[in-house]
């Protein structure tokens, strides 16, 4: 088996093809979490060839400078002589060629970054996304390619690749390559049929996952599509799964995704359906993101960021569909679905910079987004805030139409008119073009308060619409609240260090903030354990003395308490729905409204 690898592994640069570019990756030594690359590009035109590392992957927007794992770089011309090259910047490596003949180019990639779903290899697999693996040329991008894996005994490949034989794939051009990962090393793998598609799932690692449970449950999701799209832009998909040993997230590709969870963290069902629903949002990002996108991505541009105003129709709007694909598909109850939606309307009431940044701000900022404290009191959040404003525009839609059109008919028709593949790309006001196509009126107006500023959000006219509302209630429908300081702590060496301080909380007015260590209320010790407790033992109104720590010196504020109710949110249906609410409820979902 391994003499075969070798002679494949071989046979992939015996005679490298006219206008296809060679890639392989000698993966038998995985232990210390590194493989050697070599690179055939073709014949081409005399004097330099500047090959590339991408700056950053697609589907996370963020500079990664992922040429960072590239070590032993080295080119040769079609004889095996070396060839003069420099670091012309920090992703380019200049090539001097000897003639126009091909040329060469070799180089070590240390891969240990799971987390970042751009490379890892271990000696129990790896992933591979091209992007953070294998150089190109812009010279080249547009050739195809062929890829060979020299993997040890036991290890199987998969990819949304065109299969050419084990350990073997082939594309169209190097942007098919750098979206399709590859999944290598031992896993378990199923295949099953729906829509006269074919899927694929392979699970790396062991955990507390079902594996037939959970391919089943897959099945139900991507048989939902027809509730948006008209047509598929694939044939073949893969779902590569991780059980991990901490890390976790999901990205979206062409034709397969990848998704990270913790190794025990598949069960109990809460978990499991947020593992579902993870899996439902990278399903539907293979039409929105990747089969049309905004124009400022398309083609993407690896070395710079790549500036949109619509990341929040690209990843909120996937966000708010994805629970929908699940309850849809029965996988999950009316009651869990509110209790999502519930999460979501409590999350956005305690996010103060949802009221300071607009989602087409936050997606253009992006590329710099902060996290903690700056994150919640001065930004909004793509995937929150975006889900929130698709919201209110599927609402709007479906109210204006009497349900006969809603948010699901902008994304068919942003499908059909602007495929990525072809070189087509949409903005904002393409967008608002289709909106009045559709409705007959202009959305400007709607669009410059919702979308070009912080959008204010009315949940009771949101659910009030389709017969449902917020509840902080008790059983005999009392509101009790608790006392609120609006902070938040990690536990530090003689106390609590705050990591998030709430922009118009008790906290943020009386002055306190991050990294502060609070040692005590009123002369009381604090503890991991105490830390909230001690204040819900107090009444709101009430004035605590807070000992804390702040630049080593020891400093005392007053502080006077807020409250919040008691109780998390839930959405319940209200007491008496209309038909007119229950009709829309149904346009809205697509399943009826929950009996009594």
């Amino acid at each position: 088996m391994l003499r075969l690898a070798v002679a494949a592994f071989a046979l992939a640069f015996s005679s490298a093809a006219a206008a296809t570019v060679n890639y392989a990756i000698d993966l038998t030594s995985p232990e210390h979490h590194s493989g050697k690359v070599r690179i055939v590009f073709p014949a081409g035109a005399a004097g330099t060839l500047d090959v590339k590392m991408p700056a950053w992957r697609t589907g996370r927007y963020q500079i990664l400078n992922l040429a960072n794992g590239v070590s032993e770089f080295a080119a040769k011309d079609e004889r095996g002589r070396a060839l003069p090259w420099q670091k012309v910047d920090k992703s380019t490596w200049r090539i001097q060629r000897a003639g126009t003949g091909p040329v060469t180019v070799e180089y070590d990639v240390y891969a240990n970054e799971l987390g970042l779903r751009s490379r890892h290899i271990d000696d129990s697999h790896a992933y591979l996304d091209a992007s953070a693996v294998f150089m190109y040329s812009d010279a080249n991008r547009a050739d195809d390619v062929a890829v060979s894996l020299k993997v040890p005994t036991g290890w199987r490949s998969f990819s949304g690749l065109q299969s050419a034989g084990a350990n073997r794939f082939t594309g169209a051009n190097w942007d098919i390559l750098v979206d399709s990962p590859i999944e290598t090393g031992v896993n378990r793998s199923f295949a099953f049929k729906e829509g006269g598609r074919d899927y694929e799932v392979v699970f790396w690692g062991e955990g507390n996952y079902d594996a037939t449970q959970t391919v089943a449950d897959l099945k139900k999701i991507v048989a939902q599509a027809p509730s948006i799209w008209s047509s598929y832009p694939f044939q073949r998909y893969v779902w590569m799964i991780h059980a991990t040993d901490g890390v976790g997230g999901a990205t979206e590709h062409r034709n397969s995704t990848v998704i990270q969870i913790p190794r025990n963290s598949f069960q109990p069902r809460e978990k499991y359906l947020r593992f579902l629903s993870t899996a439902a949002h990278e399903f539907i990002h293979t039409w929105n993101v990747k089969a049309y996108r905004a124009g400022a991505m398309v083609p993407y541009r690896y070395q710079e960021e790549n500036y949109t105003d619509l990341l929040w129709l690209e990843e909120g709007s996937t966000d708010y569909f994805a629970d929908q694909f699940l309850l849809r598909a029965g996988i999950m109850k009316p009651d869990e679905y509110f209790a999502a939606l519930a999460d979501a309307v409590e999350h956005y009431k305690r996010t103060p910079g949802a009221a300071q940044q607009s989602v087409a701000s936050t997606s253009f900022d992006e590329w710099i987004a902060p996290s903690g404290d700056r994150a919640t009191n001065a930004w909004s959040d793509i995937y929150a805030e975006g889900s929130m404003v698709s919201w209110m525009l599927d609402i709007a839609l479906l109210q204006e139409s009497g349900g006969k059109l809603s948010y699901r008919n902008v994304h068919d028709v942003l499908y059909r008119r602007y495929p990525s593949e072809q070189g087509k790309g949409f903005n904002a006001a393409d967008v608002k073009a289709i909106l009045a196509e559709l409705t007959g009126h202009s959305w400007e107006a709607w669009w410059a308060q919702n979308v070009d500023a912080p959008a204010p959000v009315d949940f009771d006219r949101l659910l009030g619409s389709v017969g449902l509302r917020i509840s902080y209630e008790d059983g005999d429908k009392t509101v009790p609240s608790k006392p609120w300081a609006g902070w938040k702590a990690d536990q530090a060496e003689g106390g609590m260090k705050l990591t998030v301080v709430e922009r118009g909380s008790p906290a943020w007015d009386a002055g306190f903030a991050p990294d502060d260590i609070v040692t005590a209320f009123d002369g009381g010790r604090v503890t991991k354990d105490r830390f909230e407790d001690a204040l819900t033992e107090r009444k709101a109104g009430d004035t605590v003395t807070v000992s804390y720590f702040r630049r080593d010196q020891l400093m005392q504020k007053t502080l006077k308490l807020g409250s919040i109710p008691k109780n998390k949110a839930k959405v319940v249906k209200v007491a008496r729905a209309t038909p007119a609410q229950k009709a829309l409820y149904q346009r809205w979902l697509l399943t009826p409204y929950p009996a009594d």
